[in-house]
């Protein structure tokens, strides 16, 4: 690549990796160091940077390149919320995807224990699964929001790779929670993914059908929460309630994108309230 082209290359690959939402796997994979006892861990390190560009490159990379149809009704796409493809890039997103992720994997493959290496495959096939044939869960009604579940599994690979055992109820809680904001984000993209016949677990429910999906996974949530930290479960509660009951009162796909700004600041909310509780009871030594 001409090296006058590799800056807008490089920018073009950030924009398609969604930097918004980098918290989902940055923020995951730190809550989990600091859930294994330790503020900072060097060995984290490669972990937390492979959690940025590199894996949000793959899973909305891939899923760009899988979901072109789409993508091209889509008004969102073109923005902050989600890049519009070309045809012409599909080669060059796979070498960024490969060139990014190739080499964390096989430092992970000689450094990390088998147990964090079993949780970092599966949470990479997932993914990969997600948006690619033969699998393809996203066009595949309940298992589209259920596989999303995998956005927790940081708070699980991250503590084994520090030689830590988990906190299965903060690991579960998030899980329950990723499944019902995958599905009550996917409101927003109902008439799209019906137009090209993509059948979610938003376009099989409707808007109505996910204020019950979404807000039973999003009480599961709570009673994990709860079981760690009451204030993380009370504010989760209250914005997961407040999402819910905006639906609820008016079930179409443009309150779902009218709402989805606030769906976004749902984890950095909820994260910077379990954040600081971690962040003073480690500095203070009152945790592990």
């Amino acid at each position: 690549m001409p090296q006058a082209g590799f800056a807008p290359a490089a920018l073009r690959m950030v924009h398609i990796s969604r930097p918004v939402l980098w918290i989902n796997t940055l923020g995951t994979g730190v809550v989990g160091m600091w859930l294994a006892g330790t503020f900072w861990e060097w060995e984290a390190l490669a972990l937390l940077a492979w959690l940025t560009l590199p894996f949000n490159l793959l899973i909305y990379g891939v899923n760009d390149i899988f979901d072109q149809d789409t993508d091209a009704l889509n008004p969102r796409k073109g923005s902050l919320e989600g890049a519009r493809i070309r045809a012409s890039e599909v080669r060059a997103i796979w070498i960024a995807v490969l060139a990014t992720n190739v080499p964390f994997l096989a430092w992970f493959a000689t450094t990390l224990p088998p147990a964090a290496l079993a949780w970092i495959a599966l949470y990479a096939l997932v993914f990969v699964f997600y948006s690619a044939p033969p699998l393809r869960f996203k066009a595949r009604p309940y298992l589209d929001s259920l596989s999303n579940a995998a956005y927790a599994f940081p708070l699980v690979f991250v503590p084994y790779a520090l030689g830590d055992t988990p906190v299965w109820a903060a690991a579960l809680g998030l899980m329950a929670w990723s499944a019902a904001k995958h599905t009550y984000d996917a409101v927003q993209d109902i008439d799209e993914d019906r137009g090209v016949g993509i059948q979610t677990t938003a376009v099989r429910l409707g808007p109505r059908g996910v204020v019950a999906w979404s807000g039973a996974w999003w009480a599961v949530s709570t009673v994990c929460f709860a079981l760690v930290n009451i204030p993380v479960a009370v504010v989760n509660l209250l914005i997961a309630g407040w999402l819910l009951l905006g639906l609820y009162r008016d079930p179409r796909p443009e309150t779902g994108h009218r709402l989805y700004r606030y769906s976004i600041a749902f984890p950095y909310v909820a994260g910077t309230v379990a954040g600081v509780q971690l962040v003073v009871a480690l500095t203070l030594g009152l945790y592990r």
